[in-house]
């Protein structure tokens, strides 16, 4: 195996601590017998255990060495992976080199290690390459992960020649891109030891759809036509969704990536303690073949707090343009965002006419720098019933419109008033209620 790892070149840069490398150091120093067995067994031990951790994670199944070395395929960024992703393959010179690696690749993939289970007395390999896993896929955080791992695993094990594993793999590249932007659809900001920026994906993210959210049709379709010109490469607006909490704002968010994703659109969340990283982040992504929505919620800022003019010179007035592949989404419950006093109009001055102040201009030019902008208000009573009715009937409750609206009226009292968050939290109540039930008469 030593001397098949030993050949890549664009795909070569692996970690000492990798598998792959493991498990190349391990075949040679048996080969070779420079380690003992007792040593060598407990080392392929190890690599086979983090082998069935990755494939826990992931939820992969049936031949997990096959699964392993694809996930490290699409995961690995690099100028040739990273070329693909935005143009494809193409025809270029670097394509022989690339091929290379993929006839390394696809002997990996074919690997006999029933001599290394026969020296060291083992069959830990055989087990892995015929695996069945207990999952469900409903408890599956990773499972769009999963997914496209285990398709384009059993579609390289069919390939006949390295031109098909070629074009398998880079056609894979092309339609989902590379590393972890090519298998998730969120991300938020995390800092390594020496305190730099960088991505985590978010692998548990609601899975939401505008339909899911009962009413504000007019709001839902003005996001929708301003996200999908974003992904067509259209001109498109930053976006803030502000108004009463409770009301859909954050669903709304979720729901678009989740409608979009396919499309290539991406989200990254970010807190209001990481806006001094925001130029960073964008320039880490902006040469990506991705449409990434930068994403804050809950947005808003007390007089003290000055983060708000790292945000400002990011959407308008840095040095440098913000990219094409990138707008800033928000929700926020206030309408301006930052907290305006009446201390802010000390400073009105009366020029013909036309009262002006300083500080108000300052902290209102923030909102201004978004485009789009769109009032998400508490629903009416009679909205407040049909959003409970609604969501009573997707939930299969089987009870009148007249008492769920009875109910519904008893739990808006005692639980924040009208919302669309107080209408879910009644019908959770409901079903769990439902549920309850059921138990008990099988009991």
């Amino acid at each position: 195996m030593d001397h098949i790892i030993s050949r890549l070149l664009i795909y070569g840069s692996l970690p000492d601590d990798c598998i792959l490398a493991q498990m190349g150091d391990i075949c040679k120093n048996a080969r070779e017998e420079t380690q003992s067995r007792d040593e060598l067994r407990a080392r392929c031990f190890r690599q086979v255990k983090r082998i069935l951790n990755i494939s826990t994670d992931y939820g992969f199944d049936k031949n997990l060495w096959h699964n392993y070395l694809t996930f490290r395929l699409i995961t690995d960024e690099n100028s040739f992976s990273l070329t693909s992703e935005k143009v494809g393959a193409g025809n270029g010179s670097v394509n022989y080199f690339a091929k290379n690696d993929f006839a390394a690749y696809r002997e990996l993939f074919n690997y006999d290690f029933s001599w290394l289970e026969e020296y060291l007395n083992i069959d830990c390999f055989s087990r892995i390459l015929h695996y069945q896993a207990i999952v469900k896929p409903e408890l599956m955080y990773n499972r769009n992960v999963s997914e496209k791992v285990r398709s384009l695993s059993e579609k390289l094990e069919q390939t006949k020649s390295t031109d098909e594993f070629f074009d398998a793999v880079t056609g894979f590249y092309k339609d989902y891109g590379v590393g972890m932007f090519g298998l998730n659809k969120a991300f938020r900001i995390i800092y390594d030891k020496d305190g730099q920026p960088q991505f985590q994906a978010i692998n548990n993210m609601e899975v939401v759809s505008l339909d899911d959210l009962i009413g504000y049709e007019s709001q839902k379709k003005k996001l929708v036509d301003n996200t999908k010109a974003f992904v067509e490469g259209r001109a498109a607006n930053n976006c803030l969704l502000y108004g009463d909490s409770g009301t859909g704002k954050s669903t709304c968010i979720k729901a678009i990536v989740n409608q979009f994703y396919p499309d290539g659109l991406r989200m990254i969340e970010i807190y209001k303690h990481q806006f001094k990283d925001l130029s960073n982040v964008i320039a880490r992504i902006k040469n990506r073949n991705y449409k990434f929505i930068i994403y804050m919620d809950d947005l808003s800022f007390e007089d003290f707090e000055i983060e708000y003019k790292y945000l400002k010179a990011v959407i308008e007035g840095d040095m440098e343009t913000k990219p094409a592949n990138v707008l800033i989404y928000a929700t926020s419950n206030r309408r301006h965002l930052i907290k305006e006093t009446w201390s802010d109009r000390d400073d009105v001055q009366n020029d013909n006419g036309i009262h002006k102040s300083d500080t108000m201009e300052e902290k209102l030019s923030l909102v201004h720098r978004f485009g789009c902008q769109i009032s998400f208000s508490k629903p009416g009573h009679s909205q407040y019933d049909d959003i409970v009715i609604g969501l009573a009937r997707r939930a299969g409750i089987q009870m009148s419109d007249e008492e769920l609206r009875a109910g519904a009226m008893k739990w808006e009292l005692s639980h924040g008033g009208i919302s669309g968050r107080t209408a879910q939290q009644y019908v959770t109540y409901l079903q769990g209620a439902a549920q309850e039930s059921e138990q008990g008469g099988i009991l």
